[in-house]
């Protein structure tokens, strides 16, 4: 009887995205090899044809915008899906856990921005920048997690999942806020009434896909119109994927979201998060000088993101385990942690986009900012990379020590 206990377990499907998180490093290595490909063609004779295509116009939007604000909609789709397959039935089940994400984005956002602008506070014009190290960028950092496989437990793949969703959402409020993003009132009106449809098929018991992702559909194009950042739409309509978890049933296969998470799971891995990476990692160091390399903008921000965000995630995540307000993730130890605190100064993405915003008529503070931006997610890719390589296993319980019952084992 035990012997088929074991083996209905071992047969229940696992979540989409904790099968990327858990296997072979095939996601990151073609991820970084994307990466590396845009670097190379940036500063290469291919540069004209690929800033060419990236900046060419269909349907009124660039082809990078394209791939910014539609593809990676469905990236944060499928992270949004197991976010709450975790929040629900998982992972992020309890509250402490729940906390723990929270606070350490929190604390990465705020340090980062002291730091910046600690180094811009005599200049009005480039302190207009100070948000741009508060991001992390999710689709490279969990890349770079996915090249150690499981030297890194799943537990704190899931937390850097969730800080990062977080932490992406803060920046979105920041440009919303701090920006002047040209927000559109009716578009923001009718995207709500689109999402409280969406609420309404999940209330009704509506298991079929095909409304969810019409709406879906709709959903993301209203926001696009809105002003707010796009990729929102994909968070939004993950939290409206039906997901009924039952008693020693959990992740049934005939579920929603179950079912969504995998058809999606093989074009994010491999197609959609590589050509993201592709468009986003190129950056040109031609004309570059000491003058422009050692700026207040590119020292603020590379410091920003390599030890604001180290700091910043660290010690509020430290913090809230010591307070009792969160645990520490199930199997990871204090250098586990410290290691993805390092892998969140990756940035990238998200801050690219507000140092675009920051500085619009400003090609030189574009430039600093690149640099600034790839030099800090670089150093941090590096030492985070490093530490969680030679990080000695936990070999205490698999109970998380944050909460009473590691603490009293651990006292003796």
């Amino acid at each position: 009887m035990l012997d088929q206990t074991k083996r209905a377990l071992n047969m229940r499907p696992r979540s989409a995205l904790r099968e990327f998180l858990d296997g072979e490093a095939a996601g990151g290595l073609v991820l970084m090899t994307a990466a590396l490909l845009a670097l190379a063609a940036a500063n290469s004779p291919l540069a004209p044809g690929y800033f060419g295509i990236l900046e060419t116009y269909v349907l009124g939007r660039s082809v990078l915008h394209w791939i910014n604000d539609g593809l990676m909609a469905v990236f944060f789709l499928l992270v949004g899906l197991e976010i709450k397959r975790e929040m629900l039935d998982g992972q992020l089940s309890t509250w402490p856990r729940r906390a723990l994400p929270g606070i350490a984005a929190g604390g990465g956002m705020i340090v980062p921005a002291a730091i910046y602008v600690a180094f811009n506070a005599g200049s009005p014009a480039t302190l207009r920048g100070w948000a741009i190290p508060a991001a992390t960028d999710i689709a490279f950092a969990l890349g770079v997690l996915s090249l150690l496989g499981p030297r890194v437990p799943v537990s704190l793949k899931l937390f850097l999942t969730a800080l990062a969703i977080l932490d992406d959402l803060g920046a979105v409020a920041i440009i919303a806020v701090f920006y002047k993003a040209n927000l559109s009132a009716g578009m923001i009106g009718f995207a709500v009434l689109t999402l409280a449809l969406l609420a309404g098929l999940n209330r009704f018991g509506v298991v079929r896909l095909w409304p969810y992702l019409l709406l879906g559909i709709a959903l993301w194009y209203l926001v696009l119109k809105s002003g707010i950042h796009a990729t929102i739409a994909g968070v939004a309509l993950a939290l409206t994927i039906p997901l009924r978890p039952t008693p020693g049933r959990p992740d049934a296969v005939d579920s929603p979201l179950h079912r969504l998470e995998h058809g999606l799971q093989p074009w994010v891995a491999f197609c959609i998060v590589p050509i993201f990476g592709f468009a986003n990692a190129g950056v040109s160091f031609a004309s570059l000088d000491a003058a422009t390399l050692l700026g207040p903008v590119p020292l603020g921000i590379a410091l920003g993101l390599f030890l604001g965000k180290q700091l910043g995630v660290f010690a509020f995540a430290w913090g809230a385990i010591r307070a009792g307000l969160a645990d520490l993730p199930a199997n990871a130890s204090w250098t586990h942690l410290y290691g993805v605190a390092l892998l969140c100064g990756i940035g990238f993405t998200m801050s690219l986009f507000i140092g675009l915003l920051a500085f619009p008529a400003a090609p030189d503070l574009t430039d600093a900012t690149k640099v600034g931006v790839l030099a800090g997610s670089l150093v941090s890719a590096i030492a985070g990379t490093i530490l969680l390589r030679f990080a000695p296993p936990d070999r205490c319980s698999t109970t998380p020590v944050g909460s009473a019952v590691g603490r009293r084992s651990k006292e003796g």
